[in-house]
């Protein structure tokens, strides 16, 4: 994880705040580079920084005593790594894994939480997005239990790409197992099935989203309702266009 020279890109978290407030709470921030499969904060480790992804994209975790995994969430740059310190909790309710490279704003706790107490703003529009964000992990279990894994496989690379910001992912089958917590073979006969839609192609770990209004047709209604729900709450609707090659 380095530090970048330069922010690439826009957290639409912060980009609702006042401009004033933005700019005080941005210069407390610094820009890092987030490298594919880092670790920012384990389960029930105490909480050193948030981040602000602005081109990279974070997997929410949680894990069972008896060890399987399931990837709860996903935090990109509609949101906050983090949250539990709006809270007061001052531990992660989950893992934290970078699962799409890139920048991302980095501020310590503490000057968070100096921020978080000072700013009436910022507390607003936070509690607005711990809101939206316990809403989706809710619907995110929801989906995992009743939905079927083609849908489920949909929906995960439409919420991917937004985050993103492109049509193409490196992704391998055992990976994918373990964010859909389903066996390979499920992986293997969901991709396989949007491929023969032409929907995706799907060789060597790499994923190409070919019909984006495609994919959408066949993931579950929980990928537009995520996204009016946010929209609605947070009165930020996602930009069009913005695309990474």
């Amino acid at each position: 994880m380095t530090t970048s020279k330069h922010v690439l890109g826009e957290n639409r978290l912060l980009a609702a705040l006042p401009q004033r407030g933005r700019q005080d709470f941005v210069a407390g921030c610094e820009p890092v580079e987030l490298g594919f499969a880092d670790v920012l904060c384990k389960l029930g480790e105490r909480i050193r920084h948030v981040y602000f992804p602005t081109e990279s994209f974070v997997s929410l975790v949680t894990a069972l005593d008896d060890g399987p995994r399931l990837e709860v969430g996903i935090v990109g740059d509609e949101g906050m790594v983090g949250t539990s310190l709006i809270l007061g909790v001052t531990t992660s309710p989950q893992h934290a894994l970078v699962q799409g490279a890139g920048v991302a704003l980095r501020m310590s706790a503490p000057t968070f939480q100096r921020h978080y107490r000072q700013n009436a703003e910022l507390r607003q529009q936070l509690s607005r997005y711990l809101y939206v964000l316990m809403r989706q992990l809710a619907q995110t279990a929801a989906c995992t239990r009743y939905h079927l894994v083609e849908a489920r496989l949909a929906r995960w690379l439409l919420i991917s790409r937004d985050r993103a910001h492109r049509d193409q992912f490196h992704l391998t089958h055992e990976f994918l197992a373990y964010m859909l917590g389903v066996r390979r073979a499920g992986v293997t006969q969901a991709a396989s099935a949007l491929q023969e839609q032409g929907l995706i192609d799907y060789r060597r770990g790499a994923i190409s989203i070919l019909d984006k209004s495609g994919l959408e047709k066949a993931s579950c209604a929980c990928y537009r309702s995520g996204n009016e729900m946010y929209e609605q709450t947070m009165g930020s609707p996602r930009p069009a266009g913005r695309r990474r090659s």
